[in-house]
């Protein structure tokens, strides 16, 4: 089952946390997470999965930035979640679709235990202008039925910012 709008709020605190929360975001069954003004983007045109992949940062100017078609784009959310007995799920807003803006292309799905800031993987249609701050997509949450292993990873627990892949790191472990 997906908890509603009120019920997310009820369990801010405890098996939610949202940092910084903002209750005008909470939606009928999602709460809406914004865009913060940093991306990064791949240096090379071919990326290798067994290494780590070179990069640079963006930030996002207020006055916003157009992106391209054909380039991915790396963001992050500006919220800090952790979720403890849910399964925390993230899927892109309706009228950013609607601009042919992609906000994840296979991630939308959380572990439970996750705790740090969502990496968004951005790609669009057709050029588009974003603006940080945006609120981009929606985070909602599922019940779990069965004994919880929460998520523990040396990959993507506990970050700080961006995260590139580091799939590199499931070779290393052969």
């Amino acid at each position: 089952m997906i908890l509603s709008g009120p019920e997310i709020q009820k369990r801010l605190g405890g098996d939610i946390i949202i940092e910084p929360f903002n209750e005008g975001l909470i939606n009928p069954n999602s709460y809406n997470l914004r865009l913060h003004n940093e991306l990064i983007v791949y240096k090379e045109k071919t990326l290798d999965m067994k290494k780590p992949n070179d990069f640079e940062k963006i930030t996002i100017p207020e006055d916003g930035m157009i992106l391209s078609p054909g380039r991915l784009y790396l963001g992050r959310t500006l919220e800090h979640t952790e979720t403890k007995n849910l399964v925390p799920m993230l899927e892109g807003r309706s009228s950013i679709g609607r601009l042919g803006l992609f906000v994840h292309i296979t991630a939308g799905f959380g572990d439970v235990g996750f705790k740090g800031f969502w990496t968004l993987e951005i790609s669009c249609i057709q050029p588009v202008r974003i603006y940080p701050g945006i609120e981009i997509c929606q985070i909602f949450y599922h019940t779990i039925e069965g004994a919880i292993q929460e998520y523990h990873s040396n990959k993507y627990q506990n970050n700080t910012g961006i995260q590139t892949s580091m799939l590199y790191k499931d070779f290393e472990k052969k």
